[in-house]
């Protein structure tokens, strides 16, 4: 009951706000949005990620914390500014193996040629690895006013869409490509369409084949996101993400991120420092 009322009250304080009758720091502001989303989730309406009362699973949030130092979820500008560290000496793109400084990416160091848009390949862009769109599309405040709107009032979608677990360095041109991209495998060998990158997009059907090398990454990485926030995940998805989770094993790249993203997160992938528990998303 005492939850409820601060609940209560953290919704008239929003709504204070809304009509203008009262001005509050963002930090009010997001654990106002923070109690609608609870509010939400007793009506059952909201995601779900951890077991609840009566079988039924709830989303766990926090409450995001702002600057470098802090340990806890970031919205997605909060994101950006620490994940510089996060990749600190293993600056590498994920889609095509390409080294880069800063935001300049380094074409040479992969063989790296540009499919349309030179001008965005040249620098790094930070890639989600389950699209925004996925995250989002779906929820109430997406339908009334996208992207933008979610990341400025549900707080849910922003602590998805900054979730540093979901989120690498990759060339612009191959991040624009991929856009809301399903991720896929139809040929050993494709024609490439990056010079020697291996990454391909097919966009006729609409589905991307990451290269070899990250395919594990992304597929403990998808697994993740969509276990912990709750997301849809198609059977045929979710077959080609275990198969890719199994072939291809936790490797050092992941290991070494996954410590400076509890570092920075307090919460890392748990399919990375407990790959036995692959067994529990893909029984």
């Amino acid at each position: 009951m005492k939850k409820m009322v601060g609940v209560l009250l953290l919704l008239a304080v929003a709504a204070c706000d809304k009509d203008g009758g009262l001005k509050l720091p963002r930090e009010v502001k997001t654990l106002a949005q923070l109690g609608e989303t609870v509010v939400r989730q007793l009506d059952g309406t909201a995601m779900h990620a951890t077991k609840g009362q009566a079988g039924q699973e709830q989303v766990v949030l926090s409450a995001l914390v702002r600057g470098d130092k802090a340990v806890g979820h970031r919205d997605f500008n909060g994101a950006k500014r620490v994940l510089p560290k996060v990749f600190a000496g293993m600056q590498q793109d994920f889609y095509c193996g390409c080294a880069y400084q800063g935001k300049d990416v380094d074409w040479l160091s992969c063989g790296y040629v540009p499919r349309k848009n030179p001008e965005r390949a040249k620098r790094i862009e930070w890639e989600h690895v389950v699209p925004a769109w996925v995250l989002g599309h779906q929820r109430q405040c997406w339908q009334n006013g996208g992207r933008k709107n979610c990341a400025s009032n549900d707080a849910l979608f922003r602590q998805a869409e900054g979730d540093l677990n979901n989120l690498v360095p990759a060339v612009g041109e191959v991040n624009a490509d991929r856009s809301n991209l399903s991720y896929g495998a139809w040929a050993k060998q494709p024609a490439r369409i990056y010079g020697q990158c291996g990454t391909v997009v097919d966009f006729a059907g609409k589905r991307v084949q990451p290269r070899e090398e990250v395919r594990g990454r992304a597929a403990r990485i998808t697994l993740y996101m969509h276990q912990r926030y709750g997301l849809n995940m198609s059977r045929q998805d979710r077959q080609l993400m275990c198969a890719w989770a199994r072939q291809y094993p936790v490797d050092d790249w992941e290991t070494r991120r996954d410590g400076r993203v509890i570092s920075l997160q307090g919460e890392g992938n748990y399919l990375v420092s407990q790959p036995q528990r692959l067994a529990e998303v893909c029984s």
